[in-house]
């Protein structure tokens, strides 16, 4: 997907024309797109779900590992899982942006900024599981990765191609919503089981 003339714009139907631009664009004031919030549920959740039960059996089991030494890793896990679901994307008129809540120290999670001048194509790799993310290609030869995971991504890569002319249309969300609506339901199953579990254990312990 290489970059045409920048005299260009995109039309509705998202052929080149010169002097139209009736595709969305970042131009007017900066555009924000977050982690869709299905996939920050699911994936907290997951977490939840995966951890949870550890600190009990821990105590059940009498295990080498203490349980506040487990609850307290685990409370230092979920606040790095959900700094890292804080990413946004920002559009404006001068380029794209992938940003983190400002609490989140850069050593953990940088972002980046590129100019749309800079940007020169977009080039697609594949996934180990099958599934293709795309990657900026700037001037300087660097790659720097498009978020696929955002709420809106569809305007999103609308306001990208109205800025850099490159042709889009066949970019798509690495995952469809039904899958994540798939995986929220076996989280939510496997979290009642662990509250079961976890219930039955306390009754036991109450018990002894």
């Amino acid at each position: 997907m290489e970059r045409d003339q920048p005299d260009q714009s995109v039309t509705a139907d998202g052929s080149l024309s010169d002097g139209d631009r009736s595709l969305p664009s970042a131009a007017t004031e900066p555009s924000v797109f977050k982690l869709a919030p299905l996939i920050r549920l699911t994936l907290l959740l997951l977490y939840l779900a995966l951890t949870l039960p550890l600190p009990f059996l821990a105590a059940m089991t009498a295990s080498v590992i203490p349980s506040p030494l487990l609850w307290t890793g685990i409370g230092l896990g979920g606040v790095l899982l959900y700094a890292a679901l804080t990413e946004r994307v920002v559009l404006d008129s001068h380029g794209i942006q992938v940003r983190y809540a400002g609490w989140v120290p850069p050593v953990f999670r940088r972002g980046w900024t590129l100019a749309w001048s800079e940007v020169t194509a977009l080039k697609p790799r594949s996934t180990g599981q099958g599934g293709l993310v795309y990657y900026f290609l700037s001037r300087s030869g660097q790659a720097y990765l498009l978020p696929m995971r955002v709420a809106g991504f569809n305007r999103m890569v609308k306001c990208v191609q109205a800025e850099t002319t490159i042709d889009m249309t066949d970019v798509r969300p690495l995952s469809q919503p039904w899958m994540y609506f798939i995986l929220l339901g076996c989280t939510v199953l496997l979290l009642a089981i662990d509250l079961w579990t976890v219930g039955a254990a306390l009754s036991q312990t109450i018990k002894v």
